[in-house]
């Protein structure tokens, strides 16, 4: 085996919820993540040396890189002495609250481990996932699952009833540091109901999900679009429409392909132009291609 291309899906927060904040300052959660149809795809080969490059987005290629990170703490990890050639094919937008980061850093993982015969097994690429960062170990997972402690704590769900999801990404990101410090000042305007949610989940009741979700960061982060399209989605008939993470990202619920055609065209009408149509997917990182 020469290399592995994976296709690693981008997330959304069905709930958020704080739970504490830690002396280091950092802030424990509860929330109930879904992993939806909008993929990264991501090529590892096998390499003397490691080096990242990407298509579809600005971003960093040395250290400062989630892919970059993963593969430096799979190699420590392992013992390995060998090196990877990682491309990234951007598809979910950045400081967007969707994880596309998290599945990058998730699909190298996959990848190192099958193309160097690690034979690590979920558990252990997940406790790898979490020193890279707090959405890998779920974006590993994948499918609907709820996320405690640091994101370290992932309890895979029952497949979310059917269902769309619009999307909609502003012209503009938002920075997970500020909205917490944000949050750390104004708290939360709503706070989810997790076990609630989690319940109506394992009843496969939509109707009794969705007054349960909810994002306490919403009210905190500097997504100042958010409550529009929030109204124009729950005004073309969403059966709920919060923000994903920290933002900017906001998505509505919909539970027909005709009025979720609805919600796609209202928002495109109001002048947002990156919008999409999204289904619940079941897995994380997914095999395309070995060679």
């Amino acid at each position: 085996m020469k290399g592995v291309t994976l296709l690693a899906p981008a997330k959304l927060n069905l709930t958020l919820d704080i739970t504490g904040v830690q002396e280091n300052g950092y802030h424990t959660m509860d929330m109930l993540m879904q992993a939806v149809s909008l993929y990264e795809r991501v090529t590892v080969s096998r390499s003397d040396w490691l080096e990242v490059s990407a298509a579809g987005a600005p971003l960093p290629q040395g250290p400062k890189n989630v892919a970059w990170k993963a593969a430096v703490a799979f190699f420590q990890q392992t013992g390995l002495l060998a090196g990877a050639r990682i491309h990234l094919e951007k598809r979910a937008p950045i400081r967007a609250g969707m994880g596309g980061g998290s599945a990058d850093a998730a699909a190298v993982l996959m990848g190192l481990n099958l193309l160097y015969g690690a034979q690590l097994t979920t558990e252990e690429l997940c406790r790898i996932g979490a020193e890279v960062g707090a959405d890998v170990p779920f974006a590993l997972v994948g499918g609907t699952a709820r996320v405690q402690g640091f994101g370290e704590q992932v309890a895979p769900l029952p497949p979310l009833p059917d269902c769309l999801f619009v999307v909609c990404m502003p012209g503009y990101g938002v920075s997970t540091p500020q909205a917490f410090a944000a949050y750390d000042e104004v708290g939360a305007g709503t706070r989810p109901d997790n076990l609630a949610a989690e319940q109506a989940i394992r009843e496969g009741a939509l109707t009794t999900l969705f007054p349960c979700l909810g994002n306490a960061l919403q009210r905190a982060s500097a997504g100042r679009d958010t409550d529009r399209i929030c109204r124009i989605l729950t005004g073309a008939g969403a059966k709920a429409a919060l923000m994903t993470g920290s933002g900017a990202a906001t998505y509505g619920i919909f539970t027909s392909p005709r009025i979720a055609q609805r919600g796609y065209r209202a928002l495109q009408e109001a002048g947002f132009e990156q919008v999409w149509i999204l289904a619940p997917a079941r897995s994380g990182p997914i095999i395309e291609t070995i060679f």
